[in-house]
């Protein structure tokens, strides 16, 4: 079995990497015994993701739900010979992950099959089960089975599920609105997106990304770092989203390069040797 395990975690972490350069390095940053089970739980979340946003041409519903039903069996019996729910399941049976957090993670996949639009409740909705959750999941492997500190750190994993996700959502509005005909932030109408509505929406991101900053530096030290990479890199996203145009950003997708990525991963290394984190 011990060969299997280590296969299924392979191919989650390889899921990650080919997925994500931003996640990919900052799981690196995390001390080794976090890593196979961060890696686990973005190749479940990964794989669930592309089900709803790319599997065109196929049931997708019957795919989403089929998969659901897959993995929590598999975290019943404890074993699946699907690579990325083995090992899924043994992260969530380790830690304790609850089920509530992956059934509400699975309810915001299948939110993507119908709606296209968003009220301020669905929107809330949406953006708990899709991003917040994951925070928690990995936060539950970050605690180490320490109940209070979880307790502690619960609102501020959320603000930094949150202000990611928020941030996906604009730079991702170009392929979101043309191609998926998805409006996720509510009472915004994007044929006439406006500075007024980005800087609303920026706003809300700030106050997400000043709370979660509070939560990492309260982070044990092993996975401190490691939480921080992934929170610079989408803050200076969220910098250089704010030094575009409303109308720019409807017209092309923001992104952060390799190169300036790894400029702010040393920076974060350095700011934990400097203990500003």
């Amino acid at each position: 079995m011990n060969l299997f395990d280590e296969s299924c975690f392979e191919c989650s972490k390889l899921i990650t990497t080919k997925y994500s350069t931003s996640f990919s390095t900052g799981i690196r940053a995390f001390e080794k015994r976090f890593r196979y089970p961060v890696y686990a739980i973005y190749g479940f979340v990964r794989y669930a993701d592309e089900i709803v946003d790319t599997f065109f041409g196929h049931d997708q519903r019957q795919l989403i739900e089929e998969f659901q039903e897959e993995t929590f069996k598999a975290i019943d019996r404890g074993i699946s010979i699907n690579p990325v729910l083995q090992s899924f399941q043994q992260v969530v049976n380790q830690y304790g992950i609850e089920k509530e957090l992956i059934e509400a993670f699975l309810i915001s996949m299948m939110m993507d099959l119908d709606k296209t639009a968003y009220d301020d409740n669905g929107y809330k909705t949406y953006i708990y089960g899709s991003a917040e959750v994951v925070g928690l999941m990995c936060l539950r492997i970050f605690c180490e089975n320490d109940a209070d500190l979880y307790d502690r750190l619960v609102p501020t994993a959320r603000s930094l599920g949150s202000a990611f996700q928020k941030i996906n959502f604009l730079r991702d509005i170009k392929s979101d609105f043309e191609e998926r005909g998805r409006t996720y932030f509510p009472e915004v109408d994007f044929n006439n997106f406006s500075e007024a509505d980005k800087r609303l929406i920026e706003a809300d991101i700030k106050e997400d990304f000043d709370n979660a900053l509070r939560g990492i530096k309260q982070l044990p030290k092993g996975s401190r770092l490691g939480v921080y990479v992934a929170y610079i890199y989408y803050l200076q996203l969220f910098k250089k989203i704010m030094r575009t145009s409303a109308g720019t950003i409807m017209q092309k997708r923001i992104r952060v390069s390799d190169t300036h990525k790894l400029s702010l991963y040393f920076k974060a290394v350095l700011h934990q040797k400097l203990n500003v984190i």
